[in-house]
């Protein structure tokens, strides 16, 4: 992934800025560098530069501001290129979170209580070291339901490097946590990994973790239970040391906010279809997504579809994140497909369509007794297969739920990236640093422990699509949930290897072989 660059020109009356930038969230960065500069947003626009991956690293601005305020100032372009060591040093990292979960469950094996208590450590500057937090508490009880709950998580201030957001957003260091939590219980009242799953997955018109009544999206967590179980029995029976994990992850903000998108559709005089949307194509699809539905939508030949992000007005409100670009940039364009076949497809229109979710509830809110934290959810299980002789990792087989798959051949890219993610956030990576200074001390990319092409086990997808409700096509997002139940299956994985419990991450250190003891 490239480092961080920024390229701001001024315009030649020198009263507009015109920025290039690879953030995920563009209109941000507009109104941060407007309010910054002490002008009016109108006198700056912010153009997307097609980033190489971002993860949530690249919502916070880096190197924007600088460039911004030099090419203001001297009334001349300027661009800014972080190295390897100031993009490290500069961007967020993944909060560290110590977690103390205590549990409890009947005879059976079904949950009656939990109780959690988290402290985030957010670094020395303010990021959404809080809202990590807050999604850590929502998603601490992981996808089961727990009649009796007690959750608390704080997000502190430290010397330490600052931490934003990353991939998973708090919901994968809590079910981390969950995720050894059932598997403690399963073996203190010997049963297997995937029936004490079975027997608490949340279902539909239940109450999950914070209050909220689950509705018919839910049934997606175990769909891939089912999918993954015989292969599940087959390596276990094949005297395999397997871990299971499954897990939740909430697509779009949620929380209270008014998410609100846009998209136009454009019938041009020589033939070509504009599809404009504001989403960062960060890697992910989002371009192709749009594609697909105006093709679908209207009937047309993709070869004549011109996709553009367009940062000329305000089609996109907010950043890229929360895995909702898919769910919401579809949304828009097919409402914006809508709107031009209302109009018989009316040449030299702008057809504008727009998608929104407005009906979440603050966590918290007074008097809510069921708020509906977020409208929507993906659900994965994946399974990790160790050579019981070795503890070598040869497989993670990861079935996970994205209601629709609007292009399979994304998705499966999408889980397979994150599950290689998965597997160095679980076992190698790390970003240590000096306790006197905060400073970190590895400043290479080989040095945070990432996991090799050649280290990484075999990963088989098996997509299940369980429809959400009230979302276009039914899409549930896809982007982080699939590295939310990797490490709690990795951990079992090694447990039934060497009989030794794990309640820290990395497992392994970053100079060992990660998949091999």
């Amino acid at each position: 992934m490239e480092p961080e660059s920024t390229l701001a020109v001024p315009s030649p009356d020198g009263n507009r800025l015109h920025v290039y930038s690879g953030g995920q969230g563009i209109w941000d960065d507009r109104n941060d560098i407007a309010r910054m500069l002490s002008v009016d947003n109108e006198q700056v626009t912010v153009e997307l530069v097609t980033n190489g991956g971002a993860f949530g690293g690249k919502e916070d601005m880096s190197n924007q501001a600088h460039a911004s305020l030099c090419a203001w100032l001297l009334k001349q372009p300027v661009k800014c290129t972080l190295s390897r060591e100031e993009s490290l040093l500069m961007h967020a990292k993944r909060h560290p979170i110590r977690m103390q979960y205590k549990a409890g469950c009947d005879a059976d094996g079904k949950l009656v209580a939990l109780r959690v208590r988290a402290v985030g450590d957010s670094g020395a500057y303010a990021s959404v070291g809080m809202k990590v937090l807050e999604r850590m508490a929502g998603h601490a009880s992981g996808p089961y339901q727990v009649p009796n709950i007690d959750v608390e998580a704080i997000a502190v201030r430290t010397n330490n490097p600052v931490c934003g957001a990353f991939r998973g957003f708090g919901a994968n260091q809590a079910q981390f946590a969950m995720e050894g939590i059932m598997d403690r219980l399963a073996t203190k009242i010997g049963i297997d990994g995937w029936t004490i799953r079975q027997r608490n997955v949340i279902m539909p018109n239940q109450v999950w973790g914070p209050g909220q009544i689950m509705d018919d999206g839910c049934l997606g967590a175990s769909e891939c239970l089912k999918a993954i179980k015989p292969h599940y029995d087959a390596a276990v029976q094949s005297g395999k040391a397997v871990g299971l994990g499954l897990g939740l992850k909430n697509s779009g903000l949620g929380n209270g906010f008014k998410e609100i998108t846009r998209a136009v559709i454009r019938f041009r005089e020589d033939g070509r279809i504009e599809v404009r949307h504001g989403w960062t194509e960060m890697g992910q699809g989002i371009n192709t997504v749009a594609l697909q539905v105006a093709v679908h939508e209207l009937g047309i030949d993709a070869d004549k579809v011109d996709v553009i992000v367009d940062t000329t007005r305000e089609l996109g409100l907010g950043q890229t994140t929360g895995s909702r670009g898919t769910l919401m940039g579809a949304g828009a364009v097919k409402a914006a497909c809508e709107a031009a076949r209302a109009a018989n497809n009316a040449i030299g229109v702008d057809h504008c369509g727009e998608y929104r979710v407005d009906w979440t509830t603050k966590l918290g809110e007074p008097g809510v007794e069921h708020p509906i934290i977020h409208s929507t959810f993906g659900y994965a299980a994946q399974m990790v297969v160790c050579d019981p002789e070795t503890g070598k990792i040869e497989r993670v087989l990861a079935a996970h739920d994205v209601g629709r798959a609007v292009n399979p051949q994304l998705c499966e890219g999408q889980i397979e990236g994150s599950v290689h993610m998965g597997l160095g956030y679980a076992l190698s990576e790390n970003f240590p640093h000096d306790p006197e200074t905060g400073f970190p001390t590895n400043m290479t990319l080989r040095s945070l422990g990432i996991l090799r092409a050649k280290d990484v086990p075999q990963i088989d997808v098996i997509l299940v699509e369980s429809p959400q409700p009230n979302s276009p096509y039914g899409i549930k997002g896809v982007g982080e949930i699939g590295l939310v139940p990797t490490a709690g299956a990795v951990a079992e994985a090694l447990r039934q290897f060497d009989g030794q419990w794990r309640n820290r991450l990395p497992m392994r250190s970053a100079n060992e072989d990660a998949t091999e003891e």
